[in-house]
């Protein structure tokens, strides 16, 4: 890609919010801008760009997309939510394969984006979101280095999900400050069992892999956490429940603590058999794990294990935590991390020359730009994920920490 023809480059949002969002789109604006590029933000994510038709559906300045300025991107690092706003459109949704891509239906919405970049005279496109949005970046770079009429498009890819399930990067923006508004719930959670002797299942976002949930655990003080890494073979939502009664019981009869709390992730749901496993999904095919209610489940069958051991229920509350931290105030951390993450598509598309890469940080906040076809499974098409590992120390530190608080937990009278 010859950097020095780049006039002009658009950024695109796509996903669920994420704190310090607004710290990586200001970032690479301003950063594009100092250079004399101009910057297109498109609006809602893909959802105007797959549409896009010169004839049926032309994109319009300040009703699909935003020219920025200079002094539209200042003073923007530490707000919430997304300034260019986002959806979760997903233009890739019927491609399965590299064939796909040559199928001119299938591949449509994708080749509606490149037909508008193509009209805008846009030279890059900066693509900010989940893996199913890295999906779709490598499917529009794909198409770009094989087919005339695109070439020249460059696309560069910025992770984002709160999750922190990202392959290719150590952690994603929004994740530190999502575990540190819910570990601040749980908390408040904790407190209330204490004061009213009563239990609280708190479910919390996680698809695929539990790195909220434990970080939650850790910072939120509880009592026991459960996640997709936890389960060996089939999973047992009564062997589960039993474990929930076996702390209960322990606390009870060893330390006279009637109260406490678990944290369990949503993707647990995906584990479930049939007739319990949500069927529901969103435009990406993913399924609707939050309408299974696992925190639910698991809630109301530990007190019927525990009604049948010792003749009572005790009190015990089922809350859903999440959403409401994806707009949180960023902390510190992930502003640091998404400036980054933003310069770093400046650096990587004019500095570096790059094309078809994710930017990613680690050590000292250095960037590094890692090629789509390191983090793309070849035979799905789909990016590969990050788990918590059972041997790392991160595991056997939440690990430690939940032993100490199951059972050794005392009364600041005592």
């Amino acid at each position: 890609m010859n950097t020095a023809t780049i006039k002009r480059v658009g950024i695109v949002f796509s996903g669920g919010p994420a704190p310090a969002s607004n710290a990586v789109i200001s970032s690479a604006a301003i950063s594009f801008l100092d250079r004399g590029i101009e910057v297109y933000g498109f609006l809602d994510g893909f959802q105007n760009l797959e549409r896009y038709d010169l004839e049926a559906f032309p994109l319009e300045a300040d009703i699909h997309f935003h020219r920025f300025r200079k002094q539209d991107v200042n003073g923007l690092r530490r707000t919430s939510g997304v300034l260019i706003r986002t959806s979760r459109a997903n233009p890739g949704r019927a491609v399965e394969s590299s064939d796909d891509l040559r199928d001119p239906v299938r591949s449509r919405p994708l080749r509606n984006i490149l037909e508008a970049l193509v009209k805008l005279r846009v030279d890059t496109l900066i693509t900010i979101g989940g893996d199913d949005t890295l999906k779709t970046a490598n499917f529009l770079h794909l198409l770009a280095t094989s087919e005339e009429r695109y070439a020249g498009i460059g696309i560069v890819h910025l992770p984002k999900t709160i999750d922190n399930d990202y392959f290719g990067i150590n952690f994603t923006f929004g994740h530190v400050t999502a575990v540190d508004y819910i570990a601040e719930e749980v908390t408040n959670l904790q407190n209330d069992a204490k004061s009213t002797n009563s239990w609280f299942v708190c479910e919390v976002m996680g698809r695929k892999a539990g790195w909220i949930a434990y970080g939650v655990g850790i910072v939120g003080e509880a009592n026991m956490v459960i996640s997709r890494e936890d389960v060996k073979g089939a999973f047992d939502l009564d062997r589960l429940a039993s474990s929930v009664a076996d702390l209960m019981e322990k606390r009870i009869d060893d330390y006279g603590s009637h109260y406490g709390t678990v944290v369990v992730a949503e993707g647990l749901a995906d584990l479930l058999p049939e007739g319990l496993r949500p069927t529901a999904t969103d435009t990406h095919g993913n399924v609707d794990l939050g309408a299974a209610r696992i925190g639910e489940l698991l809630r109301k069958r530990t007190l019927e294990l525990f009604h049948e051991r010792r003749g009572f229920a005790p009190k015990m509350i089922y809350k859903r935590l999440g959403y409401e931290s994806r707009c949180a105030a960023p902390r510190a951390f992930d502003i640091m991390l998404g400036s980054q993450l933003g310069i770093g598509a400046y650096r990587a598309t004019v500095e570096e020359r790059l094309s078809g890469v994710m930017v990613s940080v680690g050590g000292q906040f250095d960037l590094t730009y890692v090629p789509f076809q390191a983090l793309i499974d070849r035979e799905t098409m789909r990016p590969q994920l990050k788990f918590i590992s059972r041997d790392s120390d991160f595991y056997k530190m939440a690990r430690f920490l939940e032993s100490r608080m199951q059972y050794e937990e005392g009364q600041p009278w005592q």
